[in-house]
């Protein structure tokens, strides 16, 4: 082997090292970039639920209040009706 095309594999084998090198880093970065957005999918959907957990009792006095309105307003309305 002639010392040019040496020193092209030399230059060839170092550049795809560096190449490597990068390619991990990329793909390093990706994996945890794609873990960060699990953790943020997951705390916006567990603190939706959380707050749906808390807010629920308030949520069903106000539907029963809605109802006993509702029910209310009919017994009024049939009243004049009759």
């Amino acid at each position: 082997m002639d010392p040019e095309s040496k020193k092209l594999l030399e230059d060839t084998f170092v550049l795809a090292k560096e190449n490597n090198k990068m390619l991990h880093s990329v793909m390093r970065y990706m994996r945890i970039s794609r873990m960060m957005s699990i953790i943020y999918w997951v705390l916006i959907i567990g603190s939706a639920v959380g707050a749906y957990y808390f807010i629920q009792p308030y949520v069903d006095q106000l539907i029963g209040i809605y109802g006993g309105a509702k029910s209310g307003l009919d017994n009024f309305g049939s009243f004049f009706i009759e």
